[in-house]
């Protein structure tokens, strides 16, 4: 098989999957407690033999304000187990555990995690930091996100962790990290920012825009586990790492506050949250894509893009009038719809990867929202209105 031809299959079919807006990374990197790994219970906290000694005054000023956002938030993060099942070549059920943290949200007893520690569970259980262990319900769930909402029934819960804004962060600002890595209950890892506006994978294949990566240690067991400024406010959700080894690389990812912010109170009116919709099929122009076209005939004026493949049916761009391809290239030994328009801009934002496009309209938009489609067709440049619908997966 050609290159060529290779690479037109996997465009084709990342794209196709990519484009009904809507991860795991290759590696499942995403799935810091997803995948199982042996369950360590809780350390019980057990009252000192002897009374310990007066505790120093804090040598600096940063030490004091970690100490106080441990003290502040710490007993609002909680332990969380996942029990899953899984067959054997028998069909035998063999019950799995998974660790992963979270935080509570309010308090009616909502708790913040990521969907992939509690995706596929059959049994949930959460340790609050007093120690005491309740069974949970998931309320809702949002794969695109990686963010779940589950709930207990208690009393006397400890005050939720108040939120940020995550629109506001500096690279360089110092960060707080709070979980359970490897089930040690209770663990705090300090670091900074060490970028914004990064894209990342979602548990659906799908991508969220605006992580905030920090190179506070963030290991299996950390996942859903707050990502604190020096204030003690909610600025992420910890959900991912870089690791050639699935333990801290210093290469963290947290999904930001303001996405929380957006999506947990769908999650507990709804069960989902409603995620904006266009209703086509597309191709991101890269320039072998373009040389290719261009030596089959194809006239693409311009050098990046999206180029749109199909238009479902009935669905918000078809309503807007935008056009997919009319007639069929053969490039190589795969068969590709072209001549439909090309997108380069949504309200003004520059378009050119599959990444960019699916991120802008998770991040930026909502549904009911209308956004304006910058688009070349027959050699020129179009505005076209189209208001978003919601996702028929979402729900």
């Amino acid at each position: 098989m050609s290159k060529l031809r290779v690479a037109v299959l996997v465009a084709i079919v990342a794209l196709v999957v990519g484009s009904t807006l809507g991860c795991g990374l290759a590696s499942r990197l995403r799935t810091l407690s997803a995948t199982p790994t042996p369950s360590i219970p809780p350390t019980p906290t057990t009252a000192p033999a002897v009374a310990p000694p007066a505790a120093e005054e804090p040598a600096n000023a940063l030490e004091a304000q970690v100490i106080a956002v441990y003290d502040a938030a710490g007993p609002a993060v909680v332990h969380i187990s996942a029990v899953s099942i899984a067959y054997d070549f028998f069909f035998r059920a063999i019950p799995q555990e998974g660790t992963g943290s979270g935080f509570l949200y309010d308090t009616e007893g909502h708790i913040i995690t990521n969907y992939h520690v509690v995706e596929n569970a059959e049994e949930l259980s959460v340790t609050l930091a007093d120690g005491r262990v309740y069974l949970a319900t998931v309320v809702g769930e949002d794969p695109t996100n990686d963010l779940a909402v589950i709930r207990i029934e208690a009393d006397d819960l400890p005050q939720p962790i108040p939120m940020g804004d995550s629109d506001n962060l500096r690279v360089g600002q110092f960060v707080v990290a709070i979980g359970n890595p490897f089930g040690q209950v209770g663990t705090l890892t300090v670091g900074v920012i060490s970028a914004l506006g990064r894209i990342i994978e979602s548990p659906d294949g799908r991508f969220i825009g605006e992580a905030i990566q920090t190179d506070a240690a963030i290991n299996p067991g950390n996942s859903g586990g707050p990502l604190l400024d020096l204030q003690g406010r909610l600025i992420g959700v910890n959900s991912q790492i870089i690791s050639p080894n699935r333990a801290s690389a210093g290469i963290g990812f947290a999904v930001p506050a303001n996405t929380v912010r957006r999506v947990a109170p769908q999650l507990i009116a709804r069960g989902h949250y409603p995620h904006p919709w266009l209703g086509i099929e597309y191709l991101p122009l890269t320039p072998e894509w373009v040389r290719a076209l261009r030596q089959v005939g194809m006239d693409v004026p311009v050098e990046e893009g999206l180029l749109v493949l199909q238009v479902v049916p009935g669905a918000p761009a078809d309503q807007a009038g935008v056009r997919g391809g009319d007639q069929v290239a053969r490039l190589g030994n795969v068969r590709v719809p072209v001549g439909g328009d090309i997108i380069t801009a949504i309200n003004g934002e520059p378009m050119t990867t599959s990444k960019e496009f699916i991120a802008y309209l998770e991040t930026e938009t909502q549904v009911g929202d209308t956004v304006e489609l910058t688009i070349i067709r027959d050699g020129e440049e179009l505005s076209v209105q189209v208001t978003l619908a919601e996702r028929e997966q979402s729900r």
